[in-house]
C-alpha cells in the first residue's frame, strides 16, 4: 500500500512538472514533504542518508562549480570564448552546435557532465546573444552530447562511479568497453542534430559581420584575475581527473576549489552567490526525496527484479531488458537514485551469470541504459535540470516537453544503438 502511495505521489508530482502548471519547485519541495509526512521517506534520515534522502554530494558539487563559475565569468572569458567560437564558425548556426556539441563530449568524459554543462552553457548564451539567434536548441543539443560523453568514463558520469564501485570496475575498464560504442554514438548524433534542429538554424549576415569584426582579447576585462581563477580551475579539474587516487568525492574537490577561488581571487562575495542557482538546488534536494520514496516503500526494486524476473536464464534478454528498462525507468526517475536502488539487483544478475564475460555484459548494458536514459526528460540527469536553469535565469527558458521532444528520440537512437554493440561484442 505503502509503495503505491509513494508512486502516486511522484506521478502526480511530475504530471505537474510535466505540464508545467505549477512552478516545479514548489511542486518538489510539496511532494518531498508529503513523503517525509506520511512515512514514506524516513524523516530521520532525510538529511543523513544519499541513499534514503538528499544526496548532498550532488547539492555540494553544484555549488561548488556554480561559485568557480561566477568567479570566471568576471573576467569576460565567457565573452571572449563567444567570441571566439562565432568566429571559428563563421556565424553558421549547424557549424557552431557541432563546434559546441564536440566541445562538450570530449570534456565530458574527463569532467563530470554537470561541470561541463555549467562552463560551457554561459558561452554558448553569449554567443548566441551576439548572432542574435536563439540559445535553446543548442543548450539542448549540449546537454545531450555531455550525457552521451559522459558515459565514456568512469568519471564523466555519476551512475557510472556507482557502477563502478559496485561491479569493481575500472577507469580503463570503462575505456575499453563503453568508449568505443560512445564515440560511434556521438559520431550518429551529431549527424541527426542537422534535421532535428534545422528549423531553428537561422544565419544573418548583417550580426555575423559584426562579430567577425570584433577582436576576442578586448573582451577579457581583468586579467590578472583571469591568471588566478584559471590556475584554481586547472587545479580542481586535475583534482576530478584523480578522485579516486586521492579518495576525495567531487563535492569536496568542489567546495575546497570554490573556498581557494574566492580567497586568492578577492572578489565580492555577494556578486559571486549571486550567480548562485539556488532554485536548481532546491529542486534538486527535493527531488531526491521524491525518489527516495519509491526507494524506501520498494517501488523501484521491484518494478525492476519483474522486469529482469520475466526472462530467467536467458542473458541475452535481461541485457536487453536492462538495457532498455533502464533508459525507459532513468528517464524519469533521475539515474542517480535509480542506479544506486538497481545496482544491487544486477550484482546478483551477474553473480548468477554462467561466466564473468557475461555478468560483465549485463553490467555494461545496465551503465548504457542508465547512462542514455538520463537523456529522455528535462528531469532524467543533473546536467539537464542544471541546464534548464541557466536557461531560464538567462531569459532562455526551455519548457520540459522542448527539451523532453529531442531527449526521446536521442535516447531510444543511442540505446538501440548500444543494444547493438553489446548484442555484437558479448553475444
Amino acid at each position: 500500500m505503502s509503495a503505491i502511495l509513494a508512486l502516486s505521489i511522484f506521478v502526480v508530482a511530475f504530471f505537474f512538472i510535466a505540464t508545467e502548471k505549477a512552478d516545479k519547485v514548489k511542486v518538489v519541495l510539496v511532494a518531498a514533504g508529503l513523503m517525509t509526512v506520511l512515512g514514506l521517506t524516513p524523516g530521520e534520515e532525510v538529511f543523513s542518508s544519499g541513499h534514503a534522502g538528499i544526496d548532498w554530494n550532488v547539492i555540494f558539487l553544484l555549488l561548488g562549480m556554480m561559485i568557480i563559475v561566477g568567479v570566471i565569468k568576471q573576467t569576460g572569458l565567457f565573452d571572449y570564448l563567444a567570441i571566439w567560437a562565432a568566429k571559428r564558425s563563421r556565424g553558421r548556426p549547424y557549424r557552431l552546435m557541432a563546434m559546441l556539441m564536440a566541445i562538450t563530449a570530449v570534456a565530458s568524459p574527463f569532467l563530470d557532465n554537470v561541470t561541463t554543462i555549467m562552463l560551457v552553457a554561459p558561452v554558448t548564451v553569449m554567443v548566441c546573444g551576439r548572432l542574435r539567434i536563439p540559445a535553446q536548441p543548442y543548450l539542448i543539443a549540449e546537454v545531450l552530447a555531455s550525457n552521451i560523453g559522459g558515459a565514456a568514463t568512469l568519471i564523466g558520469d555519476p551512475p557510472n562511479i556507482i557502477i563502478g564501485s559496485r561491479a569493481g570496475l575500472t577507469f580503463n575498464d570503462f575505456l575499453v568497453h563503453m568508449a568505443p560504442a560512445v564515440v560511434a554514438i556521438f559520431g550518429v548524433f551529431v549527424l541527426l542534430t542537422y534535421p532535428l534542429f534545422r528549423r531553428s538554424f537561422h544565419y544573418n549576415a548583417d550580426h555575423v559581420a559584426k562579430v567577425m569584426a570584433l577582436q576576442e582579447r578586448r573582451a577579457i576585462t581583468d586579467p590578472a584575475l583571469l591568471a588566478r581563477s584559471m590556475t584554481v580551475l586547472a587545479g580542481v579539474v586535475t583534482a576530478f581527473a584523480l578522485h579516486s587516487v586521492l579518495h576525495l568525492a567531487p563535492s569536496i574537490i568542489a567546495l575546497v576549489g570554490a573556498g581557494v577561488m574566492l580567497l586568492v581571487c578577492r572578489v565580492e562575495l555577494g556578486d559571486v552567490l549571486r550567480e548562485v542557482e539556488w532554485p536548481t538546488l532546491v529542486f534538486f534536494a527535493g527531488l531526491f526525496v521524491m525518489v527516495a520514496g519509491l526507494v524506501h516503500t520498494g517501488m523501484m526494486e521491484t518494478i525492476g527484479r519483474a522486469t529482469i524476473d520475466l526472462f530467467g536464464d536467458n542473458y541475452f534478454a535481461a541485457a536487453t531488458s536492462l538495457l532498455f528498462g533502464s533508459s525507459v525507468l532513468g528517464a524519469f526517475f533521475d539515474n542517480i537514485p535509480y542506479v544506486a536502488t538497481m545496482a544491487p539487483v544486477v550484482e546478483e544478475l551477474a553473480a548468477a551469470a554462467p561466466d564473468a564475460s557475461t555478468g560483465q555484459a549485463l553490467w555494461w548494458a545496465f551503465a548504457f541504459g542508465a547512462d542514455f536514459g538520463g537523456n529522455g526528460t528535462a528531469v532524467a540527469a543533473s546536467a539537464n535540470v542544471v541546464a534548464l536553469g541557466i536557461a531560464a535565469r538567462t531569459g532562455n527558458p526551455i519548457s520540459f516537453w522542448q527539451f523532453t521532444r529531442y531527449g526521446i528520440v536521442v535516447t531510444l537512437g543511442s540505446t538501440a544503438l548500444a543494444w547493438v554493440y553489446v548484442w555484437l561484442r558479448y553475444f
